[in-house]
């Protein structure tokens, strides 16, 4: 009888079958009551131990504790029905099994005990400070920036990279996940953008920090390694230049590429023409092939063979290829092998370094059963918008497209798709409608205060102008800065002023979310009023909040669409 189908009869693990006991600090085995496995050997109501003649060891019965409640029969605990006696043979034999089984499970469930822990032995964790979030959240949208650096670490490692490289951002893509699952884009940074370094306080190994100067002006990849600026300095360049918040960071060296690739037994990659590229010895046929280890790595650094030998040629190569091992990793080839799966984990585990929020084993988990909600259709690949740089006779950098950037970057702000999804199902707008049905006063009578909440300085002086002058709420103020930076705009009012909440509501673009019934404030003239507080979202006066992103025009694909590099 196999224990491990046993363990597994209801789609259970075994391992996870193991409960830590807080009376005793020690790991049992909780076996579910659906299955009809024999109960630990020395656990109560356990089948007594054999001799190996087969005769039954006599056990003295345990006495009970003065007072305690009598033990109820084997078979009658709980209320069950008695089981039937079987055959003196048929006993025999399932007490034996049964005495096997419990031994196996208990090696499965140790074994997958100390093999989680062994996995936390392998992540590599960076303390980034204010740079990211304190921890991770299911049930909210989230950025994780995916660096690739040129460090020369790892064994055949000695002939890429620049040498005596402290390990650049050569490979950068931010990556955020919608707050509802529906989609993800994976955003891809040149390295040779021209950008801003801002000032970065990191911390050294004796736990003394270190503010390293910033630099204007300079190429993205010196935001790692140089001056000793670890992924906290990309995260805060990212978010100097984008407005886009940072989350988390996950960082690989060559050697991830190679053992990644290598766990899913390879990934498949197609060429419009044949490749014999001798910089970094990819040797491929036209069309279909599958690459792994020193192959896979070869195949994501090639630029001389692809498009116009540049590195935004190579950044597309590279999205082909991250599309193709979402599609191996997601495929149940992968997921029903537990094999592959473990050396996955084992390759994933040891080829990572990430921030402390994210450090552990069980939240890299559910990080990665967050991103597999997504359907591989709406995870969309795309470039910073990117012109070259006007400062230059020999083109060798790039600086931001100011007519296109803008817009991707507020999409991603916004958590608005590349891909056609719907952003709300219609039980959400239904609910919304609901909260915002009602009587609405007219604009004359609202009475609002306006405070900056962590919008653009000067917002709350144009969105008072822009309510007095354009929609007649002349019974309203600027009440100056708030208390406290939001990341959204609210509206709080007293029950009594629901009517006028829902007039400005209107106005404004507001969600019934964003609504919060409460107290009035007292405004200059003495009289009640309303308080809106405008948030880091504020769009500006006269933009409803409420109003779509517009779609920026760049080019883009899908993790799911097979492409040839060309």
């Amino acid at each position: 009888m196999d224990a491990q189908r046993r363990g597994r009869g209801d789609q259970i693990d075994p391992a996870d079958q193991w409960v830590l006991n807080p009376n005793t600090g020690e790991y049992e085995l909780r076996l579910t009551p659906s299955g009809t496995q024999s109960p630990v050997s020395g656990t109560r109501g356990s089948t007594p131990p054999t001799r190996a003649g087969g005769t039954r060891t006599d056990v003295p019965p345990q006495r009970r504790r003065r007072g305690a409640p009598e033990e109820p029969p084997p078979g009658r605990r709980g209320g069950r029905r008695p089981v039937q006696r079987k055959p003196k043979k048929a006993k025999k034999a399932l007490m034996w099994t049964g005495g096997t089984m419990a031994f196996v499970l208990v090696g499965v469930g140790a074994a997958g005990y100390f093999y989680l822990r062994h996995l936390e032995g392998n992540v590599t964790t960076t303390d980034v400070g204010s740079a990211g979030a304190s921890n991770f959240s299911k049930d909210e949208a989230f950025s994780i920036l995916i660096i690739g650096t040129d460090k020369r670490t790892g064994e055949g490692n000695e002939g890429y990279g620049d040498k005596g490289s402290s390990g650049h951002a050569d490979t950068t893509i931010l990556l955020h996940v919608a707050k509802d699952r529906s989609n993800a884009t994976a955003l891809s940074i040149p390295r040779d953008l021209i950008v801003n370094i801002p000032d970065c306080p990191t911390k050294l190994e004796d736990g003394s920090e270190k503010v390293v100067p910033g630099l204007r002006g300079v190429r993205f990849n010196r935001s790692l390694g140089e001056g000793g600026r670890d992924p906290g300095c990309t995260m805060r360049t990212v978010k100097e230049n984008t407005g886009i918040q940072v989350d988390h960071f996950m960082m690989a060296d060559f050697n991830a590429v190679k053992t990644l690739t290598t766990a899913v037994d390879g990934v498949d990659v197609c060429v419009e023409k044949p490749v014999n590229d001798k910089e970094s010895k990819l040797v491929l046929p036209a069309g279909p092939s599958k690459v792994e280890g020193e192959q896979a790595l070869a195949f994501v650094r090639t630029r001389k063979s692809f498009g116009n030998s540049g590195d935004l040629d190579r950044i597309k190569v590279q999205q082909q290829f991250l599309g193709s091992l979402m599609r191996k990793m997601s495929s149940g080839d992968t997921l029903t092998s537990p094999s592959k799966l473990l050396k996955l984990a084992e390759a994933a585990t040891k080829a990572l370094t990430v921030d402390q929020a994210i450090g552990s084993v069980g939240t890299l988990k559910d990080v990665a059963l967050e991103l597999k909600k997504v359907p591989t259709k709406n995870i969309a690949f795309a470039t910073v918008p990117v012109k070259d740089n006007p400062a230059e006779t020999v083109k060798a950098t790039v600086v931001l497209d100011e007519s296109k950037a803008p817009q991707v970057f507020d999409m991603i702000k916004n958590d608005v798709s590349f891909t056609e999804v719907k952003q709300q199902k219609k039980k959400e707008k239904d609910a919304e409608a609901a909260r915002l049905k009602g009587t609405k006063a007219p604009a004359s009578e609202v009475r609002v205060r306006i405070l900056n909440g962590g919008a653009v300085a000067g917002s709350a002086q144009k969105t008072l102008q822009y309510l007095q002058v354009e929609e007649g709420v002349t019974k309203s103020e600027n009440g100056g800065n708030a208390p406290a930076e939001l990341a959204r705009t609210t509206l709080e009012y007293a029950p009594d002023q629901a009517d006028q909440a829902r007039r400005l509501a209107d106005i404004m673009g507001l969600s019934g979310s964003a609504l919060k019934p409460g107290e009035s404030v007292t405004n200059s003239q003495g009289v009640p009023a309303m308080t809106l507080t405008l948030g880091k979202d504020f769009k500006g006066a006269g933009v409803k909040l409420d109003a779509p992103v517009e779609a920026a025009d760049v080019e883009k694909s899908t993790a799911d669409k097979v492409k040839c590099a060309s």
